[in-house]
């Protein structure tokens, strides 16, 4: 396996290998970039919708079709943000999405192969974008492309995510590299590589640990996490979902699609595949399932092969050198130590959080499921798998 078979890189992980603000669309899209650039203050008039109902449809069923994937991918950064605007942008949720908005996003999904509305890669993987192009990927350079209100609690939530997920190109470009390694039998380069993941995990959960320092967790429920909810399990929608106006595939029934969540991340789940962690049946593993489809076609395909190609579980546990163990355990240990953190952060800016509308469920993600008891159970489960 090469990860740049699945337009991954050790220096970007799953990022864009792009940025967002170099991407110019064609002039078709002027009206939604206006609109997009001043969402904010849109949602602030409090009629979005209003506004939002006066773009023209572009008609882009035949664009997508050709369109470099770099425009597609940037197209799905600005619907996205209007479709979550439009959905949640007014104290109550409409019944329809409009035509207007729903025949560009479903023509957008279809040809990237995930669902119409916002997905993690839109909110983070492509909407991103560096300050010095000469410099790196860091907290101190990167910004947040596509907002809704703005701010810096909405961007240094995004900025923590970029981060991490930069971070983890070391973790994906060594579990590819594993693979072949404990095909042939090579411990001295498995234990070097575990123990390169090793150190990338603990400055992963270095940038995580900041999540605090400028994300507030009453402004990130109430002002942040409003917008990223998804249609599926949410008490405020009467029908279950939202009618997509004039898409014939839909004919006219509520769809039920899940919402944006760093569970769509697909750190976790390659690491999980990499080291044969499984976990046994409960509804958040259903979930989690689910949540494959929403993800990047290349990034599913990346840990699909890993874990149908890793040995590296019983390579390891065959091997007869103890520090060759203790490497794979370390990591083994990361990945529950980086699920005990987001279980920390799930209570302390959701759980405990006081939700002011039957939309803001604070005992419901925003993928829409009851998280933190299979969140604990899945840490608990990763945490006791080592060899």
């Amino acid at each position: 396996m090469e990860i740049k078979d699945y337009g991954l890189s050790r220096e970007r992980g799953f990022l864009s290998h792009y940025e967002i603000d170099e991407i110019n669309l064609p002039s078709q899209f002027d009206g939604v970039k206006q609109a997009s650039a001043n969402l904010s203050a849109l949602l602030s008039s409090g009629r979005v919708r209003h506004w939002l109902a006066q773009l023209a449809d572009p008609q882009l069923e035949e664009w997508t079709v050709e369109a470099p994937e770099e425009e597609v991918r940037t197209a799905m950064v600005h619907y996205s943000f209007l479709v979550q605007a439009y959905a949640w942008g007014e104290a109550t949720p409409p019944e329809c999405l409009p035509a207007n908005l729903a025949r560009p996003i479903v023509a957008i999904a279809d040809r990237l192969g995930q669902a119409p509305l916002l997905p993690y890669s839109a909110y983070v993987l492509d909407n991103w974008a560096r300050l010095d192009k000469s410099g790196p990927v860091a907290l101190d350079n990167i910004y947040m492309f596509q907002n809704f209100l703005g701010g810096d609690d909405e961007n240094w939530f995004v900025m923590i995510h970029v981060a991490i997920e930069a971070e983890a190109g070391v973790l994906l470009d060594n579990a590819a590299r594993l693979v072949s390694i404990a095909q042939q039998g090579d411990e001295a380069q498995a234990e070097r590589l575990l123990a390169e993941m090793d150190a990338a995990w603990e400055r992963i959960y270095g940038h995580f640990a900041r999540m605090g320092e400028r994300c507030d967790p009453y402004i990130y429920f109430n002002r942040v996490r409003p917008y990223i909810h998804g249609w599926a399990n949410n008490p405020a929608l009467a029908d279950g979902g939202l009618i997509y106006e004039g898409v014939e595939k839909f004919g006219g029934k509520p769809q039920a699609l899940r919402g944006q969540t760093g569970s769509q991340s697909s750190i976790v789940p390659a690491m999980d595949a990499l080291f044969q962690v499984g976990h046994s049946d409960d509804p958040l593993k259903s979930f989690l399932d689910e949540l494959h489809h929403y993800r990047p076609l290349p990034h599913r395909r990346f840990i699909e092969d890993l874990a149908a190609q890793s040995t590296l579980r019983d390579f390891v546990s065959a091997s007869g050198s103890s520090s060759l163990k203790d490497a794979f355990n370390a990591c083994i240990k990361q990945s529950a130590r980086f699920r005990t953190r987001h279980l920390e952060y799930a209570a302390s800016y959701i759980n405990k959080q006081m939700g002011s509308n039957a939309g803001n469920d604070p005992d419901v993600g925003t993928g829409g499921t009851p998280f933190m008891k299979y969140l604990k159970k899945h840490r608990d489960e990763n945490a006791v798998q080592v060899v």
